[in-house]
């Protein structure tokens, strides 16, 4: 898909919101309609997720902070050769797969903390934090504890939808890969080549992200072929399938192509923000098909299976955070 420079506003897609706490009350209710908006969009909207909003503002405050911090400053988180896993990564870096312009944006990438001589310890980089704003380190371990509570939670329901033991997902995500990503896209000019970010599908099992004050987050239909909206309430969360999880399942659950479009020229003096959680199986995780998923109508799309810490690396080469391997 070509990178758009403007964008006509879309109509907002039909996601159901749902609501966490009903799954206490009723658990195969609730993954009955997870998977069901799994299924059909591929996105869930999720509210009652469990994060407390106090820790929600600073996280935002901080996030705010960090970005306005001076441009040699943030330069010195980065990691030349990282691969994005830890740190800063700047603006202009990152590129879609398959796409002609990088992405407008730069964040910074939050992983789990890990105790000393742990056995992932060679894949996953340690946490590199920078010395302002103060309280910084705090903030985004207790955040990334919280997203890992309602993302455990999430796994589960996907797991009774899928005719698994509720608990299945746990021994994968155990020290799991997963990343706090913090985006800031920066302010625009009106002739700016590509879009913020550009058509792609994640990597991981699941997504969770926190909205953002300005608007376009937008989901490729499978149905139509059209561009829609999501616009999900205030306090909501967004959910969406990985491409981890689409191989697990065999494409039962889909990851959808999904974008951040440009803002209307009156808004693009204007900075976006957002919180998104990638939820990784931890590197040694077989990702392997389910044999459930398997029948005569959807034979196995992926006969060989791959660790997640392969596939991980496969990707980040392909999006331009990582050299091939020689």
């Amino acid at each position: 898909m070509p990178d758009t420079l403007s964008i006509t506003p879309s109509a907002t897609a039909a996601v159901p919101t749902l609501s966490l706490a009903d799954q206490a009350g009723d658990p195969t209710r609730f993954a009955a309609d997870l998977g069901g908006s799994f299924r059909r969009f591929g996105f869930a909207i999720v509210a009652d997720h469990g994060i407390p909003g106090d820790l929600i503002e600073r996280a935002w405050a901080q996030t705010q902070a960090l970005f306005a911090l001076p441009d040699d400053e943030k330069r010195g988180y980065h990691m030349a050769g990282g691969g994005g896993a830890r740190g800063y990564t700047p603006f202009k870096t990152e590129i879609a797969k398959g796409a002609s312009a990088v992405d407008l944006k730069e964040f910074w990438h939050v992983g789990r903390e890990l105790p000393a001589h742990h056995r992932f310890a060679e894949a996953m980089a340690p946490n590199i934090w920078p010395d302002h704003p103060a309280a910084f380190r705090d903030t985004f371990i207790e955040l990334f504890a919280a997203f890992d509570r309602a993302g455990d939670r999430l796994l589960s329901a996907i797991a009774v939808h899928l005719g698994l033991d509720a608990d299945w997902f746990d021994p994968a995500v155990k020290d799991g890969n997963s990343v706090l990503r913090l985006l800031h896209y920066p302010p625009i000019p009106a002739d700016a080549e590509g879009v913020r970010a550009g058509a792609h599908e994640d990597i991981n099992l699941i997504t969770l992200l926190l909205g953002a004050d300005e608007a376009g987050l937008e989901l490729l239909d499978r149905d139509t072929g059209g561009w829609f909206a999501i616009k999900p309430p205030a306090d909501a969360m967004v959910v969406n399938v990985g491409d981890m999880l689409q191989r697990l399942t065999n494409h039962v659950l889909p990851s959808t192509t999904h974008r951040v479009v440009n803002p209307p020229p009156e808004r693009r003096g204007r900075s976006r923000y957002s919180m998104p959680f990638f939820l990784h199986p931890a590197p040694d995780f077989l990702i392997e098909t389910l044999p459930a998923t398997i029948t005569d109508g959807n034979p196995n799309r992926y006969p060989t299976p791959i660790t997640a810490h392969d596939y991980l690396h496969e990707r980040l080469v392909e999006i331009g955070l990582k050299p091939a391997r020689g």
